[in-house]
């Protein structure tokens, strides 16, 4: 980060995160600030990487009920290596919507999407039955999303 974070900054992110489709208009009306403003610190927040993507959240409904698992993965061995490998392959899987390197009893926690439970097992054994370096694993379907998100509270 090339600048420190002011309170109009943290104003503009606490709307985005809310609802990326503000206007800087908009925004400059909620905050008080100018359109012209509020749009360089936008484009300077996109540039410095604080704001890391603009992203769509599609209902899952909308193309029929997609089930969803929260999946502890354990590796065999922990060498940086394995661990690295593994990283790419969870970026590379297009169900694997989240995954966190955790400590704990378990090395990852993955949120993974399938159809259904069929699709789930082909792709279990996929990624994990198949691969010499997971341990075990350990998924938990979800029955109902009771609050899903990536807001970060960053106060005033």
């Amino acid at each position: 980060m090339t600048r420190s974070i002011d309170s109009t900054d943290r104003k503009i992110l606490n709307l985005l995160q809310k609802d990326n489709r503000l206007s800087a208009e908009e925004l400059g009306a909620k905050i008080g600030a100018s359109r012209s403003s509020i749009q360089r610190r936008i484009k300077q927040l996109r540039t410095e990487g604080i704001i890391e993507a603009d992203i769509s959240i599609i209902k899952s409904s909308a193309f029929g009920q997609r089930m969803t698992f929260i999946v502890e993965v354990e590796l065999e061995r922990e060498r940086i290596d394995l661990l690295d490998e593994f990283r790419r392959s969870a970026l590379a899987l297009d169900e694997v919507q989240q995954c966190y390197y955790v400590t704990g009893h378990t090395d990852f926690i993955l949120i993974v999407t399938a159809a259904n439970m069929e699709d789930y097992e082909i792709f279990t054994r996929r990624v994990f039955i198949e691969n010499p370096n997971i341990r075990r694993f350990h998924s938990n379907v979800v029955v109902d999303r009771v609050k899903v998100g990536l807001h970060i509270p960053l106060g005033d």
